[in-house]
């Protein structure tokens, strides 16, 4: 008879016997023999990356044209983020902060990576992956690497299980040729050929991933191609092919790029509904979190910021303020709301809160753990966040924004502008020298000893 059972018959004999619970409880090794039986199931985590998706491009953020029933699905069962920023106006930089719950400037990724082998994120970054599989985790990702050269620079190098998708910025959706006409799809650290249209095979990857690892906790990140151009939908013929470089946005068969661009959107919300509906055929969807985001804002010219200035690339709200949901059935409150700030940054410690993973000994995070907020709707911590791309910069404290472009300041209070559009600078100069100065000790600290990738 098994130790579990011995002491089980025992305690039923006591009960018997009219011995009280309090003395029971004193019974020698028995939380632990039942703390053994019946573990705490450590949550899974899925991760949805949307790449140029803006803040108005989704039907719960008000889009009335593309249909993305998924999306506002989670949104609905789930919390909205109404105040959710990417690290960076681009690709690279948020990827960096996002793998590293750490400002990106602190890994030397500041600005967009090329296509130079000899470059990347240095192996001695710590990823959630590498935080997360000491714990049990089996960790995948599924998508857009694009911190590095997948040869030398891989997700296997920096602590995930198993990968499939491309190094670089962007990638012809069906040839699967990146802009210098080189294959650029990938199993693990080796080129692969693989038919299809990227956005379902990505997700078709995600599926089989969360099938093996469903007796065990798994951690699943989806950085998706789309919507980002080449403009074209599931139905369009490749526009790139080996050997010939091709650089404009504008190029391609496709010439009403709207409507490829809407094609795009309601694609990714198909494979957003069919990861939920696995995770739902599994039973798995008490014990998942999924969260949706977007790496940056979106092109004014094919997406939408809704009422956001700027577009990706720019500073103003809409490069960086993104479409981000979560998603926990019996755990986040349905139909939650918040205007709390948050960053990419800050889902690697919300990892860790979640999955109990001990960080390395002198890891500092600059991200913070949203837990509290998605289980209990707490407020964060007051703090300062800050940006810095090409000529521009920000800081943003409470409602407060600094923007500097160039030479030129712009103070707004974003709770009465969310448009950016009343400059309060010279009515406010003692907090625009305040928050100034804060940049500055913010942009020594986080630079300090950094060997830079590309600025």
């Amino acid at each position: 008879m098994s130790e579990y059972k011995c002491k089980r018959r025992d305690f039923l004999k006591m009960c018997g016997a009219g011995i009280s619970a309090l003395a029971f409880a004193r019974y020698k090794g028995l939380s632990r023999c039942f703390a053994d039986q019946e573990p705490a199931a450590k949550p899974n985590i899925i991760l949805i990356m949307a790449d140029d998706l803006g803040y108005g491009d989704v039907g719960c953020y008000g889009n009335k044209t593309i249909k993305t029933p998924h999306i506002d699905a989670l949104a609905r069962e789930g919390m909205k983020f109404t105040d959710f920023h990417s690290n960076g106006p681009m690709c690279s930089p948020t990827r960096a902060a996002l793998l590293t719950g750490r400002y990106q400037q602190r890994c030397g990724i500041e600005g967009v990576l090329g296509w130079d082998h000899g470059i990347g994120m240095a192996p001695e970054q710590v990823t959630f992956a590498e935080v997360l599989k000491p714990s049990g985790y089996a960790v995948g990702i599924f998508g857009k690497w694009h911190v590095g050269y997948v040869g030398n620079f891989g997700p296997v190098t920096q602590g995930f299980d198993t990968f499939v998708g491309y190094s670089g910025g962007c990638l012809d959706y069906q040839s699967h040729i990146d802009r210098l006409g080189n294959p650029d799809w990938w199993k693990d650290d080796k080129l692969v050929a693989e038919e299809g249209y990227a956005t379902d095979l990505l997700t078709d990857h995600g599926i089989e991933f969360i099938e093996k690892n469903k007796d065990r906790p798994f951690c699943l990140y989806v950085p998706h191609l789309a919507v980002h151009f080449p403009y074209q939908g599931r139905n369009d013929k490749a526009d790139r092919t080996i050997g010939k470089a091709w650089h404009d946005l504008k190029r391609g068969s496709r010439k009403d790029r709207k409507a490829a661009y809407k094609e795009m959107v309601e694609a990714l919300d198909d494979g957003v509904g069919r990861i939920v509906a696995a995770v739902r055929r599994l039973g798995l969807e008490q014990n998942t979190l999924i969260m949706f985001v977007s790496d940056n804002g979106a092109y004014n010219d094919v997406g939408s910021n809704g009422p956001l200035a700027g577009q990706k690339g720019r500073l103003l709200e809409g490069g960086h303020r993104v479409p981000a949901v979560a998603w926990w059935p019996g755990k986040i409150k349905p139909g939650s709301v918040t205007d709390q700030t948050v960053m990419t940054m800050d889902i690697l410690p919300t990892m860790v809160a979640m999955s109990g993973a001990t960080l390395p000994d002198g890891l500092k995070l600059d991200g913070v753990s949203l837990l509290p907020l998605l289980l209990e709707g707490r407020d964060l911590p007051q703090r300062s966040l800050f940006w810095r791309h090409r000529r521009e910069w920000a800081i943003r404290k409470g409602p407060w924004k600094l923007l500097a472009t160039g030479e030129d300041l712009h103070l707004f209070n974003l709770d009465d502008d969310i448009a950016e559009q009343n400059n309060l600078a010279d009515a406010k100069p003692q907090m625009l020298k305040a928050m100034h100065a804060e940049f500055l000790a913010w942009e020594k600290d986080v630079t300090a000893g950094v060997k830079w990738v590309r600025k």
